[in-house]
């Protein structure tokens, strides 16, 4: 054997030997990702009749990639209050509406994510369709962005009301023109909900639930959604018409972390 080729053997020996203990700690943090207490489901599993948008999953959204955490596009939700949004369905159904969910359990890593991008105050992407009108600096100050999301305890969930029959809202394409989330219907993202005044995650006063300013369709829209959620016990958050949380909570002081994904429910392998 040459020398070269007793290097060359080395070389390779060593690199095999780095890519076989990059692949076993791959193996073990992914054998290591929390899981979700056993009351926690997907919603499909309860009500496979309310559509999913999870905006996070996508580029679509204030940050403009998707968001730490979100390894598939599906809600998950304590039992409990997957249980009542199939309340709140079947009594919209029958009235030619349907739910749709932006958002439900939100893990912590999530939420760290969007912190770490409100003090990047470089990073504005996002902003034409947004926050327009909302300086960054004021983000934390204004409530737009905290440390600690009632999303992370699972009994939260961000939703609208739909039309039926529910046509299909086509895909953001990164990079397209931004339009302000408070402009018309007719101008803004093209979203196949009904129309609530502003677009969902708008950071402006126009998204607060009862704002004086939006009346007519829009308002008779918001207040449909409110309330037939707080018939069956959900809470609204006043500040985001989108926003609301059944009541009471099973995990009112715990905020987990586990991925939103499938492998994260004990039945979900």
């Amino acid at each position: 054997m040459t020398r070269l080729t007793r290097a060359v053997r080395g070389l390779v020996t060593a690199l095999a030997a780095v890519l076989a203990v990059t692949a076993a700690s791959a193996t073990a943090r992914a054998n290591t990702e929390p899981r979700a207490p056993k009351d926690f489901v997907a919603l499909r599993t309860v009500d496979p009749t309310i559509i999913q948008e999870i905006r996070y999953f996508t580029p679509h959204n204030f940050v403009g990639r998707r968001i730490d955490g979100y390894q598939q596009p599906i809600c998950i939700l304590t039992r409990p209050a997957a249980e009542a949004l199939h309340k709140v369905q079947l009594t919209l159904l029958r009235k030619g509406y349907t739910l749709k969910v932006y958002d439900c359990y939100r893990p912590q890593r999530a939420v760290n994510h969007f912190v770490r991008w409100a003090k990047d105050l470089d990073d504005q992407a996002m902003k034409g369709e947004f926050y327009p009108e909302v300086d960054k600096t004021r983000l934390f100050e204004d409530g737009y962005i905290a440390e600690k999301s009632g999303h992370s305890r699972g009994s939260t969930m961000d939703l609208t009301i739909v039309k039926l029959p529910a046509r299909p809202t086509r895909p953001y394409h990164p990079g397209e023109p931004l339009v302000p989330c408070f402009a018309p219907k007719n101008e803004r993202f093209p979203d196949n909900s009904v129309d609530m005044g502003t677009g969902f995650d708008c950071f402006d006063t126009l998204a607060h639930t009862l704002d004086p300013r939006i009346q007519g369709e829009q308002r008779a829209n918001r207040l449909l959604l409110k309330n037939t959620m707080e018939g069956v016990g959900f809470v609204n958050l006043a500040e985001e018409w989108w926003h609301y949380t059944y009541k009471p909570e099973p995990y009112p002081d715990t905020y987990f972390d586990f991925p939103v994904s499938w492998k994260s429910l004990i039945n979900g392998d």
